[in-house]
């Protein structure tokens, strides 16, 4: 089963996936948000990284969600 074939599987009926999903997304627009200014204060700066930290987080965890569904088969 393809990867895409899973994501769509595990958005339909897991609720941990589909929320870290949302929150990927939310964390994508506020980078697009933060990438629009052409300098970013300090505190800006910091968040910028956090986001980066929490989606990458997020992305683990959904990968890992995918490979458990896969070896689940």
């Amino acid at each position: 089963m393809k990867e895409k074939e899973i994501k769509e599987i595990l958005l339909k009926k897991n609720n941990d996936f589909r929320k870290a999903v949302e929150i990927h997304r939310e964390c994508e627009k506020k980078l697009d948000d933060l990438k629009k200014k052409s300098c970013l204060s300090t505190e800006e700066e910091i968040q910028e990284r956090e986001i980066k930290k929490k989606k990458l987080s997020l992305k683990d965890k959904m990968y890992r969600m995918i490979s458990e569904y896969k070896n689940s088969l």
